[in-house]
Parts: structure tokens; sequence; C-alpha cells
């Protein structure tokens, strides 16, 4: 039997969040979709997560929500990441962090699609080692999963390319997420793992990352500090949907997909996300 997992990458804001509850539900059945993985750690005001945009994923068909370096910028999601079975945060934080490394889907053919979050060391803040990591979690994983997907949330794409090739033949997909920028990598690697090195963001693409372009633009220029708004103009999808045998766990197919939304303004859509939408000043 053949699965498709759909990957989308990092949700960032309004803009993202609409286009998800305008259009994932129509890519699903088009598509015949078995699981949907969202990174969300940008979805709230284009840094962090609440509770309250953890449960419109859910309702917009999101099965599993991973998270990065911006998980607990919302303290007030710790609470779900302790409790729910649904989302992760890095495997390689701290043990005492809150929360898990990977979680488990329980898809209608009956196959278990399992997620394992992974965070990168180079330009990023400290964390344990990812290899290491993801060496202790595989042999317990494959006793509660078929299928196995990995994201490493990560700057640095030597790093991403490396964790692919370690996993090679180890889990059925590795993909890339953080940058916000598509790689057009995508491949299904020797024995038999699919991977690309960043299936890119879903939000405003007319954008640094997207923020507004104009402060950003400032910010660069002057060294002084400027409130990173989140942008509202070119709004897509972009992620991978990746074709796995359900007997042999190999990667069939991975193909990018961007899905371009005629969403203008979400200014005022979702007021009810959290707080300071538009204050940030991180970019991811």
């Amino acid at each position: 039997m053949k699965l498709n997992i759909l990957c989308i990458g990092d949700v960032v804001g309004k803009p993202g969040r609409r286009v998800l509850a305008e259009e994932l539900k129509g890519l699903v059945e088009q598509r015949s979709i078995d699981c949907v993985i969202v990174n969300a750690e940008n979805a709230a005001g284009g840094s962090g997560l609440t509770p309250q945009i953890y449960n419109k994923l859910q309702r917009y068909g999101v099965n599993l929500i991973t998270l990065g370096d911006h998980t607990y910028r919302k303290r007030d999601i710790i609470s779900i990441l302790e409790t729910a079975g649904d989302i992760v945060r890095p495997a390689n934080m701290s043990e005492l962090s809150a929360g898990k490394g990977w979680a488990v889907y329980h898809c209608f053919k009956g196959f278990q699609i399992a997620v394992v979050s992974l965070i990168g060391r180079i330009f990023m803040k400290p964390a344990d080692c990812p290899f290491g990591a993801i060496d202790k979690i595989l042999p317990k994983l494959k006793q509660n999963a078929d299928i196995i997907f990995v994201e490493m949330h990560a700057e640095a794409t030597s790093e991403k390319i490396a964790m692919g090739y370690y996993l090679d033949g180890k889990v059925s997909c590795c993909f890339g997420t953080h940058t916000h920028v598509a790689t057009a990598d995508e491949k299904i690697l020797p024995k038999g793992t699919a991977y690309i090195t960043d299936i890119g963001m879903t939000g405003p693409c007319d954008s640094v990352l997207g923020r507004d372009k104009e402060n950003v633009l400032k910010s660069f220029r002057t060294q002084m500090p400027y409130p990173f708004a989140v942008a509202q103009d070119d709004v897509q999808i972009n992620g991978i949907i990746v074709t796995i045998d359900s007997n042999t766990k190999v990667a069939e197919k991975i193909e990018r997909i961007c899905i371009k939304s005629d969403i203008q303004d979400s200014s005022t859509y979702d007021a009810d996300d959290g707080r300071n939408e538009n204050l940030s000043n991180d970019f991811m």
C-alpha cells in the first residue's frame, strides 16, 4: 500500500494560518493525503505557538505539529507540550525541557506514522548532539511506528545534508525546516530515504522570511531595532508530498509543492491568535 505524507513548511503568522484554513482540506482530498505534518513554531505573530492556534491547526486538518528554536516563545503552550500527543519540540533539547521529541499519528489506513524533531547546532542556540539524540530514539520508535519522518530544524545546509545521509535507510524521510526558503534538492537517497534541505515556509512570501520588507531593510542598513511586522502579500503554502511503500518503508517519490492563495490582507483575520502579533524582532 502507498502512503502519501504532506509536510508543510514553517507557518508564519495570520497569513500562514489563513491559507491553511482555506486550502488544506482541498489539498488533502485532491492528493489523497494520509498524514499532515506542519511546522508551527512561527504561527503566533511569527514567533511561537499558542494553545488557541494549536487547536485551530487541529481543526484545519493538521495531524502532527513540530516546533523548533521558538518552541517556548509563548509560555502558555507549555501545558499543551506536556499533555498532547500530536506536538513535538526538538528531541535534542535538554531532557528536562517540557514536551517530547517524537509523536505518532494513527492514520485511517491502519498505519502508525511518526515524526521526530531535531534542532541543529551551527549558528543556533546550544543543544545536545542531534545525531546522538536520534540514535537513542530510533530503536524505541521503531517498536511504535510503521513510518518515521525526521525534521531537521537547522540553519546550516551542511548540517541538514549530513543528517540526511546519516539517516538514509533508517527512516522514510528526512526534511529540513527553519530557513523559510524552499530548496530544489529533493531526492531519494541511495538507501531509500526521501530528503530535502528545506521545505520552505507557509505565509507571505513577498517579504523577508515572512516579515515586512521595509523595517527589515532599515534594520540591516542602520543596525537599529525595528519591529518586524508579519507581511501580508503573496501568500503561499510550501512543502513536500512524500509517497511511501508501507511494506518496505522506502520512499518512492518526493515532490515539492507550492500553492498560491489570493489572500490580499489577513490583518483582521484570526484576531484571537495571541499577543503581540506584529511586534517580534525575530525572523524565524
